[in-house]
């Protein structure tokens, strides 16, 4: 035993050590966390970062970024909401900025989304990212005017962001070239894939350099994206940093059954009780999503609807309104479910389940973000069950169910309601208010209600439009 006492009560390992603090000194030693700092980067986008509030990378962003820098192809995947644009966006930044701009600027990077959202959103990061880099970038997607974007395309630009709609449309026209193209990066390439966007990408890669850098990154590896990647990437790198399809560990998922016919009245209720603000709820169809969104602003909850037939500036609006917390809910198709970037978005609403289980992944994956915690709940339906089935087997767990008092499912009228008059016509009653099962029937023909005296009036169909391509 030496003077301090120490041999007798730690492992030989520790007779070295003379005094207690040393001991202490080594029992507290951790290993260090990986910061920016250890990635190589130049301190122009080490001071970005650091605007940014990072301090370290996420794991997508630490086991791609080395990888980029290598110049390898890139084949990488990571759930929503870990980082993945800074992941591709900051190493191909670092690189462009090796060969100073020509006189005349050239495409060098494209960057292909799914989505008009998630290209704006993508925009936005790699402007961040090259604030103090003499890069200049933009974004086409379609649904505006081309004229503004046709005369920035002129002025000459490093990086540009697109759609693969318009993309081809402006390439047709002579405005694009994509003969000097150094890196091209295909994000949510999942995404497209589902889009049908597979035979624009082949014919978009048709006009680029053989030899360049590809980058692949989708929230999925599928077979389909595996097929996909063997055609474009060479000798690529995999990077995956977490499992397929699995959902972000702070997001409680919960399902509340209840009647199809009620989930408008219930989804109201949750949203008064709670006094929920930004809540993102996603429908099947746009229909569904213009009609949810004016029973809610019936209810006096302010809401707006975003899909794919709704003008881009309108779309724009009700995100900036949704951001800016003007707008308490957006009622959304699975066109939101990528791309769709709100800081600290505490709730996420399943007003009916996708048919594809691996969307049910995507849609919450708008809550739980950068480390936050969410709440995801999923009004269920009898017909839904088979939905539920298919998203807890990809995911391998079991999703907790709760039914609230006075909501129960049912199959047959909606509960604490009267059946029907046998025998009445569609236009029988029309404006006789005096009924008192006036009330009751209004829900049971509009879907919903708010619980109180309001009756839910119901509107004309939306018929602008058929849909749009990016």
């Amino acid at each position: 035993m030496d003077e301090c006492g120490l041999r007798h009560c730690y492992p030989p390992t520790f007779a070295l050590y003379k005094t207690r603090s040393e001991v202490r000194s080594r029992l507290s030693f951790q290993p260090k966390h990986m910061t920016f700092n250890d990635l190589g980067l130049t301190e122009a986008l080490l001071k970005a970062v650091a605007d940014k509030g990072y301090e370290t990378p996420s794991p997508i962003q630490e086991k791609a970024i080395p990888r980029v820098l290598e110049g390898k192809d890139v084949l990488a995947s990571a759930q929503t909401g870990t980082g993945k644009t800074a992941g591709f966006a900051i190493p191909m930044i670092q690189l462009l900025c090796k060969e100073p701009p020509k006189n005349k600027r050239v495409i060098r990077a494209l960057v292909l989304t799914p989505t008009r959202e998630l290209a704006a959103q993508v925009l936005e990061d790699i402007v961040t990212y090259s604030k103090y880099t003499d890069l200049r970038s933009m974004v086409i997607f379609g649904g505006v005017n081309q004229n503004p974007q046709v005369n920035k395309l002129r002025a000459g630009i490093d990086i540009l962001v697109a759609t693969p709609g318009r993309l081809m449309d402006l390439q047709n026209q002579g405005f694009i070239s994509l003969e000097h193209i150094e890196f091209l990066v295909l994000d949510e390439a999942d995404r497209m894939l589902d889009m049908g966007f597979l035979r624009d990408i082949k014919r978009i890669m048709s006009k680029m350099p053989l030899r360049r850098q590809n980058l692949l990154f989708s929230a999925t590896f599928s077979r389909e994206i595996r097929a996909l990647a063997n055609g474009i990437l060479t000798n690529p790198v995999t990077v995956e940093a977490t499992p397929e399809n699995t959902t972000a560990e702070l997001v409680n998922q919960l399902i509340y059954r209840c009647d199809a016919k009620r989930k408008t009245e219930l989804i109201t209720k949750l949203i008064w009780d709670g006094n929920w603000h930004q809540v993102l709820v996603f429908t099947r169809t746009k229909h569904g999503a213009n009609r949810l969104a004016e029973k809610l602003n019936k209810a006096k909850i302010t809401a707006a609807a975003i899909h794919g037939n709704k003008s881009q500036g309108a779309r724009t609006r009700a995100l900036a309104g949704f951001k800016s917390k003007e707008i308490s809910v957006l009622v959304a198709t699975d066109i939101a479910a990528r791309g769709l970037d709100i800081p600290l978005l505490p709730y996420v609403i399943n007003f009916e389940l996708p048919n594809v289980p691996e969307d049910y992944v995507h849609r919450i994956g708008r809550t739980g973000r950068a480390g936050a915690s969410g709440q995801a709940i999923s009004l269920v339906s009898a017909d839904e069950a088979e939905y539920v089935r298919g998203i807890e087997k990809l995911l391998g767990m079991r999703l907790e169910s709760e039914v609230i008092e006075g909501f129960e499912p049912t199959k047959g009228p909606v509960e604490g309601g009267k059946k029907r008059v046998q025998g009445r016509g569609r236009n029988d009653n029309r404006g006789r208010n005096t009924n008192s099962n006036s009330q009751s029937n209004s829900r049971n023909r509009n879907g919903g209600g708010n619980g109180g005296n309001r009756n839910f009036r119901r509107k004309p169909r939306n018929n602008s439009g058929s849909g749009n391509r990016d």
